[in-house]
């Protein structure tokens, strides 16, 4: 009878956090403020303890976790309608370097010294805060760098060449198995795969590891 409770129990919890985050949104995955980290901790917490706990029936495992995802729906659209809510929840961005100059004030502030501060630079490939013209520290602790001219990476505008499109690369074969939707996408057929495969010596598609399509530079087959 455990077990068969416990199972119960599991895949109620399973489909209701299912429903809760595709409702709720991405933004519970990605944790991208410190509310939605927390909620995501307490959602995960509310499940577990509830399921292990032998007193506690699938009726309020329903209940909690659904009392939570409403509460959390009603926050995301608190913050999606008044901005005081948005920035209650969500946070905003802080500046920790403005026109060259760090910002002590700051850093003390949000708890940060300047060991935390160059450590975060160098992991956004920064390695001197001389480069940095403007630097925030985001809600999810993230930073955003805005370097000086001289440090900007150049662009093809600063050598006056033409610009060329840009393609993205689709997935034609993974794992042996054929997209055909991204082949018919592309307006493609089968005659055409093959042809494309036979040009680079694959008769099979079983032993295609992965066959990828860039626009502007043809197929890119690996082979198992």
């Amino acid at each position: 009878m455990m077990i068969i409770k416990l199972t119960f129990e599991l895949i109620l919890g399973f489909f209701l956090l299912f429903i809760i985050v595709k409702i709720v949104g991405r933004k519970i995955i990605n944790q991208i403020s410190p509310f939605t980290f927390i909620a995501s901790i307490i959602l995960g917490e509310l499940l577990g303890n509830a399921v292990y706990e032998d007193k506690i029936g699938a009726f309020y495992i329903f209940y909690s976790m659904c009392l939570w995802g409403f509460l959390l729906i009603i926050v995301e659209f608190l913050g999606q309608k008044l901005l005081f809510f948005r920035g209650l929840f969500e946070g905003k961005p802080a500046a920790l370097i403005k026109n060259g100059i760090v910002d002590r004030e700051a850093l003390k502030k949000h708890r940060m010294n300047i060991n935390q501060l160059q450590s975060l630079l160098r992991q956004s490939e920064t390695f001197s805060i001389r480069e940095v013209a403007f630097c925030y520290l985001e809600a999810n602790g993230s930073i955003s760098i805005l370097k000086k001219t001289p440090y900007q990476k150049t662009t093809v505008e600063d050598f006056n060449l033409p610009v060329k499109p840009v393609y993205a690369p689709v997935t034609l074969i993974r794992d042996s198995k054929v997209l055909w939707d991204e082949v018919n996408d592309l307006g493609f057929d089968e005659d055409w795969l093959k042809s494309q495969l036979l040009s680079k010596n694959v008769a099979d598609y079983k032993s295609v590891f992965i066959a990828e399509w860039l626009e502007d530079d043809g197929i890119f087959v690996q082979t198992y």
